[in-house]
């Protein structure tokens, strides 16, 4: 495709350059905004160039390091080239490239996990001091100078908006049935702030478009690469039996009166558990089924496709190869079920609240009480980040948390006397479920949470031993509301980093 094609604004055309001199535009110690969620829409080339000029600098002595914002993850083409070269001062609000996650967790990275709905917000008011640069990735430019967005919105206009600079890069590689798919629309700060104007998933408040000033942009980079895809597993026994749980769950809620026969909207997290949920509402009864979400994967794709999708918002795509090829053959039919807006909408509490989100996510461990760790391995070693799930779970009209029973073999169990770092707390979770159960816990106390968490979604290898701690608490504890024995209450992570099982 030619360059008029893709860029159709004359005058910007003429700011056209390659990767190697866009970063020079890049200085030492700049705050950056680049676009990118969950491996779509980011940046391609810049950022690699960025990272050649990095390692050169420091091959001479010399000390070049910035911070790195998007809007979720990207790809080892941005954080893992940057990570690499040491390149990264402060990362935020989310990472999943493996090699950033071990400069973080070594200490060579400082990182900030942020609930993303809450990241423009912060932006804008300027804790995070001023943007230097924005660097985002769009699919292309119209004749009037408005940019096609890409496949995710992020904080893609709040980086504009808030930059000195911006730098594009024109992804020909997208297909162009992506324009009209997109509303953008950042709120306002307070004291402007209006009510999101959003009742129901497929509403639009905003603009296909997102605007930047001309004189703001200092270069552009055309570039023809794919995303970074998602292989999801095919589901195992355990994620089949945790979304066969789910399904039974919301039947139940539909014949006692609390859910309607097409359920409520819909968000689901990233990962093949979630992959299967939504694999297993395709073979079930449910039907003009809705989603407002945070990422569209393959299983909500395979609903629309089937029909029991009628209309799906999100931020951004999370696909698999295969469905990445699907989609670019039938994007302009498929587009016209699908909202992408910036996650400041997305992830809103505000239109969670008000359109009752029936919420599903992962997690690492639960507690016996309800609280869940979404983040960190054994209690200071960050995975990814919280995401998104926080802005869903605390204002969902359900709350589901999914994990397996048992990790590592069984030498772990994921159900704990006491998580060892708490992302939602249990007066934020409605559900907890694993292959083994699910476990009801609204309108239950504490102590009566312990006995249904137990019962339903521990593994029998481990049951014994909760229930024995469970049962000594409530004995001994000196308060009886929440009884812990907390000399015992993170045993089995110590007895993990001791012997390598939970296992007593």
């Amino acid at each position: 495709m030619s360059l008029s094609e893709r860029i159709k604004n004359s005058a910007l055309r003429k700011k056209v350059v390659y990767a190697t001199d866009a970063a020079k535009l890049v200085g030492n110690g700049y705050r950056v905004g680049m676009s990118g969620f969950t491996g779509s829409g980011y940046p391609k080339l810049v950022p690699q160039a960025l990272a050649e000029r990095i390692l050169r600098e420091h091959s001479s002595g010399g000390k070049f390091r910035i911070t790195v914002i998007t809007g979720a993850s990207t790809s080892s083409e941005l954080d893992g080239a940057l990570a690499m070269v040491d390149g990264i001062e402060l990362r935020l609000p989310y990472n999943s490239d493996p090699i950033c996650r071990e400069k973080i967790n070594f200490g060579k990275i400082e990182y900030v996990d942020m609930h993303l709905g809450l990241v423009s917000q912060v932006l804008t008011s300027g804790f995070l001091g001023k943007l230097d640069m924005a660097l985002i990735e769009v699919t292309g430019i119209t004749r009037d100078g408005r940019l096609i967005p890409a496949t995710s919105v992020g904080n893609n206009q709040s980086f504009i908006d808030n930059a000195r600079e911006v730098i594009l890069e024109v992804n020909s590689y997208h297909s162009l049935d992506l324009e009209g798919m997109h509303d953008i629309f950042e709120p306002p700060m307070p004291p402007k702030r209006t009510p999101l104007m959003i009742t129901r998933p497929g509403d639009r408040i905003g603009t296909p478009y997102l605007t930047c000033p001309p004189e703001k942009i200092s270069a552009i980079v055309e570039t023809n690469h794919p995303d970074r895809t998602n292989k999801f597993k095919d589901p195992d026994d355990a994620s089949r039996n945790i979304a066969g749980h789910i399904i039974e769950f919301f039947r139940h809620e539909v014949k006692m009166g609390r859910l309607p026969a097409n359920l409520l909207p819909l968000q689901s997290g990233v990962g093949n558990v979630a992959n299967a949920v939504l694999y297993g509402l395709k073979d079930s009864e449910f039907e003009n089924l809705s989603v407002y979400t945070e990422v569209i994967q393959d299983g909500m794709m395979e609903l629309i496709e089937d029909g029991r999708v009628t209309i799906a918002s999100a931020t951004a795509f999370s696909l698999s190869p295969e469905w990445v090829e699907r989609f670019h053959a039938n994007a302009a039919r498929l587009s016209e079920k699908v909202v992408l807006r910036p996650q400041s909408v997305s992830n809103s509490g505000e239109v969670i609240k008000i359109l009752g989100v029936l919420s599903m996510n992962g997690c690492v461990e639960a507690d016996i009480y309800g609280n869940v760790n979404s983040t960190h391995v054994m209690g200071s070693k960050i995975i990814n980040g919280i995401g998104g799930s926080g802005d869903f779970a605390r204002n969902s009209y359900l709350s589901i948390f999914t994990t397996p029973s048992m990790a590592a073999g069984g030498d772990i169990s994921c159900i704990v006397p006491m998580v060892s770092h708490v992302d939602h707390t249990e007066h934020d979770v409605s559900v907890i479920v694993t292959e083994q159960g699910l476990a009801d816990l609204r309108g239950l106390s504490p102590k009566q949470r312990s006995r249904t968490i137990i019962d339903k979604c521990v593994h029998p290898d481990y049951r014994p031993a909760l229930e024995d701690y469970r049962r000594r608490a409530h004995m001994h504890s000196p308060g009886k509301h929440t009884p812990h024995l907390l000399e015992e209450a993170l045993g089995w992570h110590q007895r993990y980093q001791r012997t390598g099982s939970m296992k007593g």
